[in-house]
């Protein structure tokens, strides 16, 4: 057990819905069924390399700036409805965009050369595996091989006009 971060794809509408009546959030986010006509492929989870990535991105434990602090930060919060580790947080299709067109404009070389291991455990960043040998463990690879599903995720669910829905769970 620990926590992840899972991206759930979300049609305006049901943006719209869920920030009206966030007591319906539990309920929509356990639907993993594929009711939604064309949401096929509508979840991705970060496993535990999620505060990695934001490190990796933002070069913060906590902070950074819009768009890349995406992870931790920004959204709507969708009530105070706790989903796992606190409540869900949209973002719009327009939002959703702009993350897509950042991330897309990062390669694992830029990420790679952000990778400061003494700098993550001092931060705490979680897991806290950061001082792992890297020929036994590979940490920064594990963060990157993320790093490299969530990019077209987000940027199918992008050009699908769709928003997005982010918890910790």
């Amino acid at each position: 057990m620990g926590m992840i971060i899972v991206f759930h794809l979300a049609r305006r509408e049901q943006l719209s819905s869920l920030l009206a009546s966030p007591e319906r959030v539990t309920d929509f986010l356990r639907d993993t069924d594929g009711e939604d006509a064309g949401l096929s492929e509508k979840r991705l989870d970060l496993d535990k390399a999620w505060h990695g990535l934001h490190f990796l991105l933002t070069g913060t434990d906590w902070g950074g700036t819009p768009p890349l602090n995406f992870i931790v930060a920004g959204g709507e919060t969708i009530g105070d409805v706790d989903v796992g580790y606190g409540p869900a947080r949209a973002f719009t299709p327009e939002q959703l965009a702009e993350i897509s067109r950042a991330l897309d404009a990062l390669g694992s070389d830029a990420l790679r050369q952000r990778f400061d291991p003494a700098r993550m455990l001092e931060l705490d960043i979680y897991p806290g595996i950061w001082d792992r040998d890297p020929a036994d463990d590979d940490t920064l690879g594990y963060v990157l091989d993320y790093f490299e599903m969530l990019k077209p995720f987000l940027r199918k669910g992008a050009e699908r006009g769709l928003g997005l829905i982010l918890y910790m769970s």
